[in-house]
């Protein structure tokens, strides 16, 4: 497929001359193959598209989510931004076809190997802010996360439901199994905003908060998971119930084992295990 094929299936507008683009579908393997002159293959493209995909993720995802804190921001930001993810995405756009690689990748049939695929993503990311700027960068890391974004948005961890999520590992540890609570609403009756909070033998475990009651409930059941609440409780909520405990300390309480909490903060540069 010829880049310019490639410019118009992104659908970002993006008329004109490319500098860069050349060199970020550039597969390390084509550049080793040739003779004289400047090598030139998509890795140090690679390197800052990492850094700019991870900004305009974190930056959306605080837009998305007003109510997360950092360790569920950056557990989302992780599943949008891993290694598979971004395969997926260049897949989708036949990104692989595009690429420049020598004959020998070729016939090991480099083209479609994940890593191949997540790092020239990132390099047409670093392509696009460098010769188009931070906004066409913006545009184009939104495009790549919007289907995985939705997951979450819905309700969904990491591709899974979040509410049978918890229900397996409280029951596995012996607890109750949870219990969610309407806790208040917020906004005008057109732009309704439901509160609600998810608790374990009668602790709150996690709190949530969703255009309807049952994308609150898998907020909340999100929250849960992460080891933390995803958005605060009223004020008059608070003061009934005291501050919300995270998923290890309510079920310590109940005489169960710890299910986890968030895992370790990751850089912004960090696109998973996978990588």
């Amino acid at each position: 497929m010829l880049p310019s094929e490639l410019v118009r299936r992104l659908d970002l507008g993006l008329e004109g001359d490319l500098p860069h683009l050349e060199e970020a579908l550039t597969h390390p393997s084509f550049s080793n193959e040739q003779r004289g002159g400047r090598r030139v293959d998509n890795q140090r493209l690679e390197f800052l598209g990492d850094a700019v995909l991870g900004l305009c993720v974190t930056e959306l995802l605080m837009e998305r989510f007003p109510g997360a804190r950092e360790g569920e921001l950056s557990m989302m930001r992780s599943a949008l931004v891993n290694t598979d993810a971004l395969a997926a995405w260049a897949r989708g756009v036949e990104l692989g076809a595009a690429l420049r690689v020598g004959r020998g990748a070729e016939v090991a049939g480099e083209r479609d190997q994940t890593n191949v695929l997540a790092d020239a993503t990132e390099a047409l990311v670093a392509a696009l802010y460098l010769d188009r700027g931070f906004e066409s960068a913006r545009a184009l890391s939104r495009k790549i996360v919007a289907s995985p974004l939705e997951q979450l948005a819905s309700g969904s961890l990491l591709g899974r439901d979040a509410k049978s999520e918890l229900q397996e590992r409280v029951q596995a540890r012996g607890a109750a199994s949870p219990r969610y609570r309407l806790i208040g609403t917020e906004g005008p009756d057109h732009d309704r905003a439901f509160l609600v909070a998810v608790e374990v033998d009668g602790n709150v475990i996690g709190t949530g908060r969703g255009r309807s009651k049952k994308l609150a409930e898998q907020a909340a059941a999100r929250a849960a998971l992460l080891g933390c609440a995803a958005s605060p409780e009223p004020a008059a909520a608070s003061e009934e119930r005291g501050r919300a405990e995270p998923l290890e300390g309510a079920l310590e309480s109940t005489g169960a084992s710890p299910a986890g909490g968030a895992p370790p903060e990751r850089s912004v540069n960090d696109r998973g295990p996978n990588r």
